[in-house]
């Protein structure tokens, strides 16, 4: 794979930022974020809030900072009372959500697969009684 022969050649401040990205699209609330904006355009923050669900307001306001830091989300403030705020995918956001789909679409083909193994590994652990058990070779 060049691809990732070339990731393997950064600078120490390239690899930095290449982390720093991916910890970012890796969290949970980024994904629900991002997931909750694709195509809906402009999304009130109390309707993001709901859309993501169990967010609290500090978390939902951080998360989309971040997103608004790395160029993934714009915010628009109105000038009313009481105050409005939308937010909206920017095309850089637009293009994660792109690439993310795939992964959404792994979990829904695959779901009853990682259902099934993990039901089979918690019938094997409480066999063992939440032992791992020993693996002894050529007995």
């Amino acid at each position: 794979m060049p691809e990732a022969a070339a990731i393997c050649d950064f600078s120490p401040k390239k690899q930095a930022l290449l982390h720093d990205i991916l910890e970012r699209i890796a969290d949970k609330l980024t994904l629900l974020v991002i997931e909750a904006l694709d195509g809906e355009g402009e999304m009130r923050f109390s309707g993001l809030q709901r859309r993501v669900g169990q967010i609290s307001h500090k978390m939902l306001t951080k998360t989309l900072r971040q997103l608004e830091r790395d160029g993934l989300v714009t915010r628009r403030v109105h000038a009313e009372v009481p105050p409005r705020v939308d937010y909206k995918l920017t095309a850089l956001g637009e293009s994660l959500c792109e690439s993310l789909c795939g992964v959404w679409t792994w979990v829904g083909q695959h779901m009853p697969e990682v259902e099934r193994a993990r039901r089979a590994y918690d019938r094997n652990g409480k066999r063992t009684n939440g032992r791992i058990p020993r693996v002894t070779a050529g007995l």
